[in-house]
């Protein structure tokens, strides 16, 4: 059952829009009816999920750029305002995740690591929050993971790391946003079947031991994590901020 929420005449942007969980946020708060910008760095999928909120009636616009630019996220927000006027939601989404243990991973990769998942989410952040301090308030939701959260990821370390800068980051950012009507939460998901976790899933030991681990003894869906991101965005979590929702079927409980 989704979650029923009213966003109407309500602009977001959704970074890393094009599949898996993004996708599935952006489709989430249009079908709220929130006005969605489809940020990916992949023209292809952000323009086919911006033309699937078409389709189904909703306002969306698809912009190429790479979060961790910022001369490119600065003129992807001022074509949000020019075509909105106004910014009211900021999911920060977009991430990558090498695999590699920490003797082997390699320099460039974990440098992109943190360019894209934390500095990234900070530049994004950073220009969405002056213009919702200006106009009034807003709401941000940043996906940081359940493995940067309470259980670590094998060969994960700059993702780990990544996302655990994204918690604190999101509590930092609750408390100086609060005097600016801007609340601040993140969302950490737990083993999601998205094109993330595509080829571990076709790993049978791997599959087994996730089942064992996680007590509702099934794999999330993308769906579900965008409806608790979209419960952060509603008025129903208006005294909610700087909280980190975990949701990922009980795996990191304990």
């Amino acid at each position: 059952m989704s979650f029923q929420v009213n966003l109407s005449n309500q602009a977001a942007l959704v970074t890393g829009a094009g599949r898996g969980i993004g996708r599935a946020i952006a489709l989430a708060l249009a079908q709220s009816g929130a006005r969605v910008c489809v940020n990916d760095i992949n023209p292809d999928t952000a323009h086919a999920t911006a033309g699937d909120i078409l389709a189904a009636g909703g306002q969306a616009f698809d912009y190429t750029a790479d979060v961790a630019n910022k001369f490119q996220i600065g003129p992807m927000i001022e074509a949000i305002r020019d075509r909105w006027d106004r910014l009211d939601i900021l999911v920060n989404n977009a991430g990558v995740e090498p695999k590699a243990s920490v003797l082997a991973l390699d320099e460039w990769d974990w440098d992109r690591t943190m360019s894209v998942n934390l500095k990234g989410t900070f530049l994004c952040t950073q220009l969405a929050g002056r213009v919702m301090r200006d106009q009034g308030g807003g709401v941000i939701v940043n996906v940081a993971s359940i493995a940067g959260y309470k259980s670590p990821l094998a060969n994960g370390s700059a993702y780990c790391a990544s996302k655990a800068g994204i918690v604190g980051f999101t509590r930092e950012c609750a408390r100086e946003f609060a005097a600016y009507n801007i609340r601040v939460n993140a969302v950490c998901p737990g083993v999601i079947v998205t094109p993330m976790t595509e080829k571990s899933r076709g790993d049978p030991d791997m599959m087994r031991k996730w089942l064992e681990d996680i007590p509702q003894h099934r794999l999330g869906e993308s769906e579900e994590v965008a409806q608790a991101i979209l419960f952060l965005c509603s008025e129903a979590a208006s005294y909610i901020t700087g909280h980190a929702l975990v949701v990922d079927g009980g795996k990191a409980m304990g």
